[in-house]
């Protein structure tokens, strides 16, 4: 988009704006968004969407990176241990956890599935799916805890046995991470370093809860805190495009925040062959 388009007024995000003129007339102007312009803000290469979804509503991609910002940082803080907070499993902020990384995520996903953007729609439910699933087994109606607990019942204690099974789970969300990784190299930077980070992070968080449930206890708050300092990281990297997102859309008057596009360095593979 030139710079006279931006001082014409017009939004840099697929919206409609009206303009004096053009608000006179009761006409609206569409722009189109160039490929990076298009991934800052929906995290995915342009596809094909069927009718007018895209100016029909909103953009549900901030709308899970919001979810995604504010779940993971009490979570990710409570595992660094700051302030006198957390613990293993934190379990402070599961609420947390359930509305903000769960639902949002989720509203999220449903978005980009009705807009077409299969990569997006796919890491939105299964991050979903994680805080959810992270929350809810350390409730004691599930009885996950309870019976695997140093004493039997004991829905707020957990023993060995349950840290020893629990620690496949982070282990299947970093090979999911890792999955989601590959499919980011054609969107951008940002979305390419929280998957690394969250791969670290499920890695360390699965090391923690096995040398937990061996009795090693050392090492395992070494690796709880090593994953809260991955989650962080992840955390900040999604704050950060969160902001390079609201810039995007609301076409504030500052810099944009550079997100470095990856889709012209990793071309599609059908765009390879007609090159």
């Amino acid at each position: 988009m030139s710079n006279h388009d931006l001082e014409s007024g017009q939004y840099a995000n697929g919206l409609h704006k009206v303009d004096s003129e053009a608000r006179n007339n009761s006409l609206t102007q569409t722009v189109t968004l160039s490929p990076e312009q298009f991934e800052r803000i929906y995290l995915g290469p342009k596809g094909e969407t069927a009718g007018d979804l895209r100016k029909r509503f909103a953009n549900p991609t901030p709308i899970a990176i919001c979810g995604f910002a504010v779940g993971l940082l009490p979570l990710s803080v409570e595992f660094m241990g700051w302030r006198a907070s957390g613990g293993t499993f934190g379990t402070a902020t599961t609420t947390c956890s359930i509305w903000f990384g769960g639902l949002l995520l989720i509203i999220g996903g449903i978005g980009e599935f009705l807009l077409g953007n299969s990569f997006p729609c796919l890491v939105f439910f299964g991050y979903a799916a994680h805080f959810l699933t992270f929350a809810t087994t350390f409730m004691p109606f599930y009885g996950a805890v309870a019976w695997n607990a140093v004493e039997p019942g004991n829905a707020f204690e957990p023993g060995p046995k349950f840290s020893a099974g629990f620690g496949f789970y982070p282990l299947a969300l970093g090979m999911l991470s890792l999955v989601f990784l590959l499919g980011s190299l054609r969107t951008n930077l940002v979305f390419v370093m929280i998957f690394v980070c969250a791969i670290l992070g499920f890695s360390f968080a699965s090391a923690g809860l096995f040398y937990g449930a061996a009795g090693n206890m050392a090492s395992s708050e070494m690796f709880v805190k090593a994953t809260g300092g991955a989650f962080f990281a992840a955390d900040m990297l999604g704050w950060y495009l969160l902001f390079a997102i609201v810039i995007a859309i609301m076409e504030l008057p500052v810099p944009d925040l550079p997100v470095f596009d990856l889709s012209n360095v990793i071309k599609a593979r059908s765009r390879a062959k007609q090159e």
